[in-house]
C-alpha cells in the first residue's frame, strides 16, 4: 500500500528535470557519414547562398517597382529567376534528404522546414500562374511576390538555424571524442 507522500513523489517524478527525454541528435552517425560524403551536400551549399543572392537582388527590384512604378520587366524577370532557383533547390534538396535520411521529403530532422517550404513553393507558383495567365495587376503580382519572399525569409531562417544546430552537434561530438581519447 502506498502512502500519500509516496504517491505524490511518484506522480511528480515524470516532471522532474532528471526525467526529461534524452537529447535527440539531428543526425545519427550513419546519416552524418552519408551527409558528409554526399555531393548533394555541396550542391545545396552552393545553391542556398546563390538563391539568397538572387532573392536580395529581386527584392530590391520589386521594391523599386512598387515605389517608383519603374522597372516592372526587370522585377518580373528576377522573380521568375528566383522561382527557378527555388524549384532547383527543392528538387536537389529532396535528393539530398533521400541520400541522407532515406526519405524524399519530410524526414524527421527537417519536417517543419519542408512543410514551410511547400508554402513558399505555393506562393511562388501562384505568382507564376498569375503571370502566365495574365491575371491580376502588375502591382498585385509584385505584392504577392513580396509575400512569397517573406515566407522564403522565414524558411531560410529555419534552415540556417538547423545548419547552426548541426554545426554545434558536430562540434560537441568532436569535443566529446577528444575528451574520451585524452
Amino acid at each position: 500500500m502506498h502512502t500519500r507522500k509516496a504517491l505524490r513523489s511518484t506522480a511528480a517524478a515524470p516532471y522532474t528535470r532528471s526525467h526529461t527525454p534524452p537529447y535527440t541528435p539531428l543526425y545519427t552517425p550513419d546519416q552524418k557519414r552519408r551527409r558528409d560524403a554526399s555531393v548533394w551536400t555541396l550542391i545545396q551549399g552552393v545553391l542556398a547562398p546563390l538563391q539568397f543572392a538572387i532573392f536580395l537582388v529581386s527584392v530590391a527590384l520589386v521594391l523599386r517597382y512598387l515605389v517608383t512604378g519603374e522597372g516592372a520587366f526587370a522585377a518580373t524577370v528576377s522573380i521568375v529567376v528566383k522561382t527557378i532557383a527555388l524549384y532547383t533547390i527543392m528538387v536537389t534538396g529532396s535528393i539530398w534528404e533521400k541520400v541522407v535520411f532515406d526519405r524524399w521529403l519530410f524526414a524527421d530532422a527537417f519536417f517543419w522546414e519542408d512543410v514551410f517550404s511547400f508554402l513558399v513553393l505555393a506562393l511562388h507558383t501562384l505568382y507564376l500562374a498569375l503571370l502566365i495567365g495574365g491575371l491580376g495587376t502588375e502591382r498585385g503580382r509584385m505584392l504577392l511576390a513580396l509575400a512569397a519572399y517573406a515566407t522564403y525569409a522565414v524558411n531560410a531562417t529555419q534552415f540556417l538555424l538547423k545548419l547552426r544546430a548541426a554545426r554545434l552537434q558536430d562540434a560537441a561530438g568532436a569535443a566529446g571524442h577528444r575528451a574520451a581519447t585524452a
